[in-house]
């Protein structure tokens, strides 16, 4: 064969291959199924928030979607999982507000922050403090009279969590009262023993607790958020009992490598607030507690980084640390 021969064929076989890549990559997002890992335990409210657009995401997309749960660490465990998968839309996260509070909290995540990037954030649920219907105090007000002399006492979901962050926040920076704070292995122990009376207080994320302030059994002396929450009319805002500007909720978002392109990104984002406009959606999140929350992508990454902002100051002024 003549070196001119070979070089045409040479030629040929690399616009062939160069062809090949051209097509896979030109290939419509998504071309394979998804996962979503899920950075919490099944059966919590991020892992039903996960299920239920998934379910609907799937149908819009035309790929199956899997749900994987990928627990531990605070959330930290599924996020590195998803750092470092391929940058493609393949492969999603869904996690909570650990997302903004991890990376001041957490010496060492195993993941750098900036390898992930939000896509949307679907529903919020502020925090919130009840107390037992035993409990002498009707407001917030006299709870913080009575604390002036004897302290708090109070309880969450273990240390690190955002309820434990934000309770903390309120009490010693805000209200200036001494705590001696209870960790519970979860939030079912926590609200079984508030209901029983066995701890003074406890604070957590209003979603649990929402069918027991309904009920009667406990008493919710204030939420964290700029208006009170409809399913919760009766519970007051700390800036109607005298903490004016403090927030603090609980959400639940998407996210994806931070090399994920761009229209990837933007054809999630826009399938996720197509999905939450669905009623079957909005009342499975309501269900959760969570308010519905719509955004597009510039405004997904304002929220995330104001909530970065936010939860990393409360970290700092705390003095908080996990190694």
């Amino acid at each position: 064969m003549s070196l001119r021969r070979i070089g045409c064929v040479g030629l040929a076989a690399s616009m062939s291959f160069v062809q090949a890549v051209s097509g896979a990559a030109a290939q419509p997002y998504p071309s394979q199924p998804i996962t979503i890992v899920v950075a919490a335990a099944a059966g919590g409210f991020a892992d039903g928030v996960a299920r239920t657009i998934g379910d609907n995401l799937a149908a819009r997309l035309g790929q199956s979607i899997v749900v994987e749960n990928r627990g531990g660490a605070g959330g930290n465990l599924g996020a590195r999982q998803v750092a470092r998968a391929k940058a493609d839309g393949h492969t999603i996260l869904v996690s909570t507000t650990a997302m903004a509070i991890n990376p001041t909290l957490y010496k060492n995540m195993g993941y750098a922050a900036d390898e992930i990037r939000p896509v949307a954030i679907v529903g919020s649920a502020p925090e919130a403090l009840v107390v037992n219907p035993s409990n002498p105090a009707k407001t917030l007000a006299e709870f913080l009279a009575n604390a002036k002399d004897k302290g708090v006492e109070y309880g969450t979901a273990g240390v690190g969590t955002g309820s434990f962050i934000a309770a903390e926040y309120f009490f010693k920076v805000l209200a200036k009262v001494q705590t001696t704070h209870v960790p519970y292995p979860g939030g079912a122990p926590g609200v079984t023993a508030i209901l029983g009376g066995h701890i003074g207080a406890f604070a957590a994320t209003v979603s649990p607790l929402i069918v027991h302030i309904n009920a009667g059994k406990l008493r919710g002396l204030a939420l964290a958020s700029a208006q009170r929450h409809p399913v919760v009319p009766d519970v007051p805002t700390y800036t109607e009992g005298g903490f004016a500007g403090f927030h603090a909720a609980s959400w639940v978002g998407f996210f994806v490598p931070s090399k994920t392109e761009t229209a990837v990104v933007e054809r999630l984002n826009a399938s996720i607030n197509e999905a939450l406009k669905e009623p079957a959606v909005q009342e499975r999140l309501k269900r959760f507690g969570l308010q519905p929350m719509h955004g597009n992508t510039a405004e997904t990454a304002r929220f995330f980084a104001s909530e970065s902002d936010n939860w990393g100051r409360m970290v700092k002024t705390l003095g908080l640390s996990i190694n």
